[in-house]
């Protein structure tokens, strides 16, 4: 492999969660976080097309592009699958990326969220491989990957037809070991023996793994008081061979500090660590829990302005505690700038283009159901 993996830093910072302000991106905000993340000798930061309804790449530019050297960074961006309609789209929205983050250059380029059926057609059928080739020999990429969402078995045929692929991007941690859709144990391990470097997102499962019920997050406070529930999620991954990059939507300066700290001083778990981490992890599994990721990959084409993610994490709450009342307080807020749960038509765009494929018109119901006879 042409990446040396020594050289890429261990925690990566996506920019699909920046901070908002008034529904835009918090643009000095960000700033502020690109300067504490290269000020701790971190360097790797990682968008898309269609990120922040395709405002991500535009703010990269803006905090880190036009205010930092371009080789004192790498800058990962994506081809989004469901955007392309004829071959030519991939040029077109290529040279649209470079003129959004204001390069001439990407250090890494991924297809966008490979899986069965649509996205992985596409990729086919337009020649996004030999022309993902052809830019390296531009100078226009410098690495070339892809991300992926579906199955081992696809993974597995798909490195076969294309051992020119230098890096996978998998959504790895440590609840999803054995999610029977997600599988991220044997695609790590399908990695692993193939000696393909791995991008790793949704470490902390959309936040997920950063707050916990105040019973499991005692059984790892117990251990190390002073240690973060997110850095648990974080060194799980850190601590497994072959990971190159991390990658951690980072919203806020707190949670990067706290990030940046968990690296700057990395620790592997030791035995009784990962006993806690399988404690805390069976217990989970235990909880009836929606498995969005908050990725938002639902929400631009809703045609009635649902924050799916939003109703989901409501729901989430009120499943384990069914007599939250903030959590329906929230929900009322949330209704006065978005739809509601009851608003949903069952059109299914939302489940063509949800990496977790969930079934969320099934919940959708659901959540109208406890939710919105109730909302204040």
């Amino acid at each position: 492999m042409s990446i040396a993996m020594e050289k890429m830093p261990k925690l990566g910072f996506g920019l699909m969660r920046l901070p908002e302000s008034d529904g835009k991106i918090d643009h000095e905000h960000v700033c502020r976080m690109v300067d504490q993340y290269m000020q701790a000798g971190m360097n790797y930061f990682d968008t898309a097309y269609v990120y922040h309804g395709g405002k991500s790449e535009t703010a990269a530019r803006e905090a880190l592009v036009k205010r930092y050297p371009r080789d004192s960074f790498m800058l990962a961006t994506k081809l989004p699958g469901w955007e392309i309609k004829k071959e030519e789209d991939v040029e077109r929205i290529f040279e649209e990326q470079l003129k959004r983050a204001g390069v001439s250059y990407f250090d890494f380029y991924l297809l966008h969220s490979i899986e069965e059926g649509a996205n992985y057609e596409v990729y086919e059928k337009y020649h996004c491989f030999e022309w993902g080739l052809k830019k390296k020999q531009e100078g226009k990429i410098r690495h070339f990957g892809f991300s992926f969402h579906g199955s081992p078995e696809l993974l597995e045929a798909l490195l076969d037809d294309h051992p020119e692929t230098e890096f996978v991007q998998i959504q790895l941690n440590y609840l999803d070991r054995t999610n029977p859709v997600v599988r991220s144990q044997r695609l790590y391990e399908i990695l692993r023996d193939r000696n393909i470097p791995i991008i790793v997102m949704e470490p902390v499962r959309g936040g997920m793994l950063a707050s916990l019920a105040p019973e499991l997050e005692e059984i790892l406070k117990s251990y190390a008081p002073d240690r973060s529930i997110a850095s648990w999620a974080l060194r799980f991954v850190g601590s497994l061979p072959g990971v190159m990059t991390i990658l951690s939507g980072m919203s806020n300066e707190e949670q990067m500090a706290d990030n940046i700290q968990t690296f700057r001083e990395f620790q592997s778990l030791n035995g009784k660590e990962m006993e806690l981490i399988d404690k805390v992890t069976d217990q989970l599994l235990s909880m009836p829990q929606i498995g969005c990721t908050a990725c938002k990959y639902c929400c631009d084409g809703c045609p009635k302005k649902i924050s799916i993610p939003d109703v989901f994490r409501t729901i989430n709450t009120l499943r384990r505690y069914p007599d939250d009342w903030r959590s329906r307080n929230f929900y009322a807020g949330l209704t006065q700038r978005s739809g509601k749960a009851s608003e949903c038509i069952g059109c299914g765009q939302c489940e063509r283009v949800c990496p977790q494929h969930l079934p969320i018109i099934e919940l959708m119901q659901e959540a109208a159901g406890i939710l919105d006879h109730t909302a204040v």
